[in-house]
């Protein structure tokens, strides 16, 4: 059984793991985890306003993980999807089970747009977002407060 729960520190090694190991094994992102501070110190930069960081977690591993950062005006952004290779698909549902429950949380807080940014490389990941209510914008659509990040090409938009 899968469950979705909101991160903690005993999550923290393997969150990096997974997510590093995706970015670096499947899509040769030359990233580590030292060039993301805020895997370093999720509670502080996650878990803050109406922001959260929650892992999908099977027989105690986890293997999923998503995160909504508060970028303010009841704004957020969607970051660190990831799903390990073995739990993708409709199968097991842990894409989709991440992302409801991140929308689920930034419509109770009151949030009026979340916000994706990604590289040109995650091509199952863009239908994945599209099927899921999310319209490509072009980053000068962004709002101001949006991380961009180096590798983001393509962006999202999910009116709520």
């Amino acid at each position: 059984m899968i469950e979705i729960v909101p991160f903690a520190s005993q999550y923290l090694e393997s969150v990096g793991t997974l997510i590093v190991g995706i970015q670096r094994d499947e899509f040769e992102i030359p990233i580590t985890l030292e060039d993301q501070p805020d895997l370093q110190n999720i509670p502080a930069f996650y878990q803050q306003g109406a922001g959260n960081f929650w892992v999908a977690v099977s027989e105690g591993q986890v293997v999923g993980t998503v995160a909504l950062l508060d970028i303010g005006n009841h704004e957020g952004a969607l970051r660190k999807m990831f799903v390990h290779a073995s739990y993708r698909g409709p199968g097991h549902g842990v894409s989709a089970r991440l992302l409801d429950t991140l929308l689920e949380w930034a419509r109770a807080r009151g949030l009026k747009d979340v916000y994706l940014g990604t590289t040109e490389k995650f091509l199952a990941a863009h239908r994945f977002y599209e099927r899921n209510g999310f319209q490509q914008i072009a980053a000068s659509e962004l709002p101001p407060s949006f991380p961009k990040m180096t590798l983001d090409t393509r962006f999202y938009r999910h009116a709520l």
